[in-house]
Parts: C-alpha cells; structure tokens; sequence
C-alpha cells in the first residue's frame, strides 16, 4: 500500500482537493461498503473526477506508479463480483453524469458513465421514450455500474440484454488514453465485440466513461397478467405461452417464497407484462387467462398503479431485503429446465426467493445467510451445472465471499481471459482479482 499522503499530493496536481476524500473522512456506511469487495487493505482515498479528461490524466498517474484501482458509480454494486485486492485507490464516476446527447428522432441517447439510470428514464420519459433495461436499484444504479455488470433485467424478455441496447462506449485504458467504440447511430456496429467484451467485465478492462444506447418507444398500454399454482401447471402455461403468438415485454417464473412475498398466492409464480396498444393489451392478457383458467391456475390482472406496485414490489422482494445477511446470486438454466430449479430451490432452501426469466433461463436466487450452510449454495450450482447451467455468488457477506468460490466457473475459456486481461490491462490495475479466477 502507497501512504495516502503520496497519493494524494501526486493526485492534486490533477484534482481540485474536493475532489479527493481519505479513506479516514469517509462515511462509516460507505467504509463498510467498500470493505465488503477489498480483501486485506484499506484503500487511501476515493476521488471524484469531473472530466473524462480528468479520468485520463488520473489513470496516466496511476499507471505511472503502478497502483491498483477499483472503480464504483454510487456504490450499488460495488460488491458484486469477487474480491479484490491490495487496492491503492478507489476512483468513483459519480460527477461523470452530463446528458451528452439525446437524439430524440433517432432513439437513441449517450451519457457519461456517472448518470443515474433513474434520472435517464425521467429524462427521455418527458419524450415518451425510454431505456429498456430493469436493473436492480433503479434509484442508484449509475449506467457504468449497469453495464460492467451486465445488469439487464426482466425487460431482456422482449429487448434483449445490456449489449443490445449498446451503440457505442468510450474507455480509459490503462494508460490513461481514451478509446472508443460503435458510435451514436443504429446503423454504426463497427467496435461492437468491443461493447459485448466491457459488458460484464466489472471494471478489470479499464474505466467506462460514457455510453450511448438506443431507446425505444413508450406504449400505449401495459398490463400484467400474474398465474399462480402448481410447479406442472405452471410450466404448462409457460410452455403455451412461449410458443404462441403472444407478445410479452416480460415473463418471470417465480418461487413459492417470493409468491407468498408479494402475497400473489400460493405456489409457483408465472408474472406475465404486455405493452402495446389497448385492445392489443386487452387480448393478450384474457388470452393468457384463459390458459390459466384452463390449467386451474389463480389468474389475476395488474393494471395502472397496481401494476407499477407489483413490480416495484418485486424489485423491492428481490434486492431491498438485509444486506448484510443477504446472499445474491445471478443464475443460468436451459430454459426448459426454470420451473425444476425453483422446485429445487424450494427443496433445499424453502424461505429463499427466486425468479427466473422464462425465455433464456437467467435469473437470480436470494438466500439469507443466517438460515443456511454453503453447502446448500454448493448444491443450487451443482444442480445448475447439471442442466448446462451456472451459479454466480453477485453479493454475499464477506465471510461467505472468502470461504465460496465465487464465480464457479468451470468452462475452458480461462486461458483467453488471462490473455485478454493482458491485453488490457497488462500492469493489472484495474480491479485485480476481482473477476473469474482472480484475473
């Protein structure tokens, strides 16, 4: 570790110095924070850059002195992601938040990594536009917090993941130059590898500065239809459903726990969102009733405000619960297999809530770390594994993190991605070991 002192006075040269905050003059809540993702050391300061310029400059001093860096937004899912270690410095994007450009008649936006998804979505609203994503923390989750950690969503249903919403990204790289990829229209897909490699790197490639997106346009009407019932009924509504001519903006399979949470029911949870024009909406929705009604499932249809409630409530369910006792972790399944993996996660963990997204079989299973061993998360990625898929720990509490192998990574793709890290970062800067098998 570099003294705080030395940092510091290296850093002013750069930095107004309220812009730059020791770790002593931190608040205890953010310490604590940042104490959950840094193993065995106490960052020196976290600083405040203003300026993509200002970035680069502050990256071209740390690659010059060959400290280590971790990179956070407002702090939301800092702790996602493995750990990381001997940290010198921690650089926050917080004030990177300027609106650059929204091209309302193209549909698309670019922001600095620092901008608030909340304050986006109020922005383009006033267009009736909006961005398709549905991360967690939606009042805090910065947009380079969202894609470093591929934070898409049950939106994924009809618009797809965090890369497709992607036009372009702007970096700084390890040697504080700014790079650049995609560009501010539709049509441009040069650098698009480029955004698909950033997303979901959490913060070990380099520093994302500022994104642009394509939006979309609001619809006229929503409407969510919620069936809830018996594990096969369920998966047979499922299965009618993807295989119809239905066009759902979401669908998320449920756990019992998470059911009786949003007091749906009883049973597995089938969560259904239609947007479009009213009558479409209306169809739509007494046609998925039906099915449930065929099947003996409880059907019912959220509109309006209660509709904004129930899935504002199930963010809530699903990311608002104790923290410091909460174990999250992201999920990957064959689709087919979605209603047998909250069946086990009923078997083994019966308070533990789960959702599934039903199309591509990503999802997120909650535990509270009080009520169970590692041994039942052990199971859960087994079982996961056995059907082609994955278990990722996102957030844990910090004993749980040194004692689980957090990514559980098991494929052959270890090799690239030290090269690629490599690449990138070959002085191993930014968020060591923070990522797959400590790369």
């Amino acid at each position: 570790m570099i003294a705080q002192s030395s940092i510091a006075q290296q850093l002013t040269s750069i930095l107004n110095p309220s812009a730059i905050c020791s770790w002593e003059e931190l608040e205890a809540t953010q310490q604590k924070t940042i104490l959950n993702v840094t193993e065995n050391t106490n960052p020196s300061c976290i600083i405040y850059p203003n300026t993509q310029e200002e970035l680069g400059e502050i990256i071209t001093c740390v690659h010059k002195n060959r400290w280590r860096v971790l990179t956070c937004g407002n702090n939301s899912k800092l702790t996602w992601g493995g750990l990381t270690k001997n940290i010198d410095l921690i650089i926050s994007t917080q004030r990177l938040n300027r609106i650059v450009e929204h091209a309302v008649g193209d549909l698309t936006l670019t922001v600095e990594a620092g901008t608030k998804f909340a304050d986006i979505q109020e922005l383009v609203g006033k267009e009736k536009q909006f961005l398709a994503l549905d991360p967690a923390y939606h009042q805090t989750a910065t947009i380079g917090g969202i894609v470093a950690t591929a934070d898409a969503g049950s939106l994924r249903q009809r618009f797809g993941g965090v890369r497709d919403m992607l036009l372009g990204i702007s970096f700084v790289r390890y040697d504080g130059k700014i790079a650049k990829a995609g560009g501010r229209v539709v049509k441009n897909v040069a650098g698009y590898d480029l955004m698909k490699l950033f997303t979901g790197s959490f913060g070990t490639l380099g520093i994302i500065s500022q994104v642009t997106f394509r939006l979309y346009p609001m619809s006229e009407a929503s409407q969510t239809v919620a069936l809830i019932g018996a594990a096969d009924s369920i998966a047979e509504a499922n299965k009618i459903l993807l295989a119809s001519a239905l066009t759902p903006i979401a669908i998320d399979l449920l756990s019992t726990a998470l059911v009786n949470r949003l007091e749906l029911g009883k049973g597995i949870g089938l969560i259904t969102r239609f947007q479009s024009v009213s009558e479409s909406v209306k169809e739509q929705s007494n046609r998925l009733l039906e099915v449930g009604e065929k099947l003996g499932l409880q059907g019912r249809v959220f509109s309006d405000n209660d509709e904004i409630n129930l899935w504002q409530r199930l963010q809530n369910s699903m990311w608002e619960v104790d923290m410091e006792l909460a174990i999250a972790c992201k999920i990957g399944v064959l689709p087919t297999k979605a209603i047998n993996t909250l069946t086990q996660l009923d078997n083994l963990a019966p308070e533990s809530m789960g959702l599934i997204h039903a199309s591509s079989g990503v999802g997120l299973l909650k535990f509270d770390s009080s009520k169970l061993s590692s041994e039942t998360i052990l199971k859960m990625r087994n079982f996961c594994q056995s059907n082609n898929g994955y278990l990722t720990v996102l957030e844990a509490p910090l004993p749980w993190k040194k004692q689980l192998d957090i990514w559980g990574y098991s494929g052959n793709a270890l090799d690239v991605m030290r090269k690629i890290k490599q690449q990138f970062d070959p002085d191993n800067i930014f968020s060591p070991h923070r990522f797959v098998a400590g790369i």
